[in-house]
């Protein structure tokens, strides 16, 4: 077993996919308060990178919650 797994009983692609889960998850929380400024400020264009940004993590933790179903039911 490697360290992190004698650590948490947890495989370690387990825990370092459910990372990436809550990493996508909290970004994508956290971009609605930058879409939210950079309308505000007038700047349309940053905001269209943020809900870019926002989308390309939704993408991310639903890839990661594919794979995590996967490993945990087999």
């Amino acid at each position: 077993m490697a360290g992190g797994e004698r650590a948490t009983g947890t495989p370690n692609t387990v825990y370092d996919l459910t990372s990436v889960l809550y990493h996508a998850l909290e970004g994508g929380a956290t971009y609605e308060t930058y879409i939210r400024d950079a309308e505000e400020s007038g700047d349309s264009g940053l905001a269209e990178f943020f809900r870019q940004v926002q989308e390309e993590d939704r993408q991310r933790a639903e890839r990661a919650k594919e794979l995590l179903r996967e490993r945990l039911s087999g």
